[in-house]
């Protein structure tokens, strides 16, 4: 369910002294959080212009328009950084969803049975996965591809999932301490 506002990056630490800070960006390119004009932190109290941005290994230096000694750019460590849903570009596949429409989606199974909520879609390296949070029970992952979720409805606000077939077995192997029997 698409929300008012998107989170496009969190401001880390100073760089330097001349007021750069590092950006942790939020998106498949490094530097999208420079292409929507302001950007505004979680309050909406606050809207910071990017005058100039380079990537540099998994942060982004940047530079703040205002922003121009150290002290002034350790003031801005930890705010999030938002844009609104409406400036993203409407996505041209229909198999493509921005992450921020798919949190909150109900998760069904192949029989419509209710399995939880999408809360989060991290990848850690091996892929996109959706965490599923059921209404009792810890959260699991499912790989987010097209064979375990073969539908994503934002319409309807739901998206099924089909387990790849040994996904119950793992937990069967298990004793009840978590080690391997």
């Amino acid at each position: 369910m698409a929300e008012e506002r998107i989170l496009m990056a969190r401001i880390g630490a100073a760089h330097g002294i001349r007021g750069e800070v590092r950006v942790k960006p939020f998106g498949d390119d490094p530097l999208s959080f420079t292409d929507y004009g302001p950007l505004e932190t979680a309050d909406g109290k606050r809207r910071l212009t990017v005058s100039a941005a380079r990537v540099q290994k998994t942060m982004v230096i940047t530079r703040f328009e205002g922003i121009d000694d150290r002290n002034a750019a350790e003031a801005l460590n930890g705010l999030d950084l938002y844009i609104p849903r409406d400036a993203l570009p409407e996505l041209d596949e229909d198999d493509d969803f921005y992450h921020a429409d798919l949190l909150g989606l109900r998760a069904l199974s192949a029989d419509g049975e209710a399995l939880g909520k999408v809360v989060a879609v991290p990848d850690f390296g091996a892929g996109t996965l959706l965490e599923i949070r059921p209404d009792i029970g810890a959260s699991f992952f499912v790989p987010f591809t097209r064979d375990a979720v073969p539908q994503v409805d934002l319409a309807e606000g739901r998206v099924t999932i089909v387990p790849p077939p040994d996904y119950e077995d793992e937990d069967e192997d298990r004793g009840e301490d978590g080690e391997d029997t």
